[in-house]
């Protein structure tokens, strides 16, 4: 049995190399047993987009938990975060600059709800939020998130009008996050 997947950027089916096959079947078989990630139905992981694999296999080998500030952007310059200026600010108000109990206990750094209809990295539901084993964990997961809902934006305004609409329940989120960005100068970070 050969497997292909489908090339969007050249519109063409290729080989999977059964070096991969196996690489995953393995990476599948431990993640579900041993470290007890979240794969909602058997064929949610074949409905993966390729960045949204690797970026399961980083979490998957990741295993530094101490957080600060500074391990967060680095990782979030590692997962190539759209935004991540906007994604920084965010953290900060979600966390009330990562002092929240949802930050402290649940390691969610976004006010994430566990996701129902994606691959998710959140063990369960705690105090109404998604909670991680880890922070590190809680970027994966918006990574995921990014992935999956925000990959053809490409625009900033945009980005933000999604936002408003689509992850916020405060009507002042983002004149928040833009005066977070100006005040802290949040994109010199990424530079």
């Amino acid at each position: 049995m050969k497997l292909y997947w489908f090339d969007s950027h050249h519109l063409t089916y290729k080989l999977v190399p059964v070096r991969w096959v196996v690489f995953l079947l393995v990476f599948l078989g431990v993640s579900i047993f041993s470290i007890g990630y979240k794969i909602n139905s058997p064929t949610e992981f074949e409905d993966l987009t390729k960045y949204e694999q690797e970026l399961l296999i980083l979490s998957i080998k990741d295993t530094i938990h101490n957080f600060n500030e500074d391990k967060l952007i680095d990782l979030m310059k590692q997962l190539n975060i759209k935004f991540p200026h906007i994604v920084l600010a965010q953290s900060k108000i979600e966390t009330g600059h990562y002092s929240s109990r949802i930050f402290r206990e649940n390691h969610n750094l976004f006010g994430m709800k566990e996701a129902r209809t994606r691959i998710k990295t959140a063990k369960g539901t705690q105090y109404s939020h998604a909670y991680y084993a880890n922070w590190r964990e809680s970027v994966y997961d918006y990574a995921f998130y990014q992935c999956r809902y925000l990959g053809r934006i490409t625009d900033e305004e945009e980005y933000l009008t999604y936002l408003s609409q689509s992850y916020a329940e405060d009507p002042n989120y983002i004149s928040k996050i833009r005066k977070l960005i100006k005040d802290e100068d949040l994109r010199s970070k990424f530079e």
